[in-house]
């Protein structure tokens, strides 16, 4: 598998990396015993994300899907709705709305999801 081959974007976790391709699918390779790369299903894919045993992919239509590591609850992204941008963190999963909030899910022991009250949050040259 040529990973970087028609590759839009790509990222990395630990110890998997991960691209995303022109055609809207996400290729991944590395250790795999989280199921971190398990992303051959995804279709319609616009921005991926890993984080350290997690990955993470926005879809077309707003709504975000995730698999690996999820014993903070950092892959619990299945509601979410109108995401136009996402981030991951070692443990823990964040999303730009488009109305400029934010959300997160997963470890919180330092506040790094301490995000509800973020407002006005815009992508980079917005």
């Amino acid at each position: 598998m040529d990973l970087y081959k028609d590759n839009d974007t790509i990222t990395a976790g630990r110890r998997h990396t991960v691209g995303l391709k022109s055609d809207g699918t996400v290729v991944a390779v590395g250790r795999n015993k989280e199921v971190e790369c398990d992303v051959s299903g995804w279709r319609g894919i616009v921005a991926i994300a890993a984080g350290s045993h997690h990955t993470i992919s926005l879809k077309s239509d707003g709504t975000v899907t995730a698999v690996g590591w999820n014993e903070h609850g950092q892959c619990h992204v299945s509601g979410w709705r109108d995401i136009v941008a996402v981030a991951a963190g070692c443990a823990h999963t964040l999303g730009l709305k488009s109305n400029g909030t934010v959300v997160a899910v997963g470890d919180n022991e330092y506040g790094q999801c301490d995000v509800s009250s973020w407002r006005g949050i815009q992508l980079p040259g917005n």
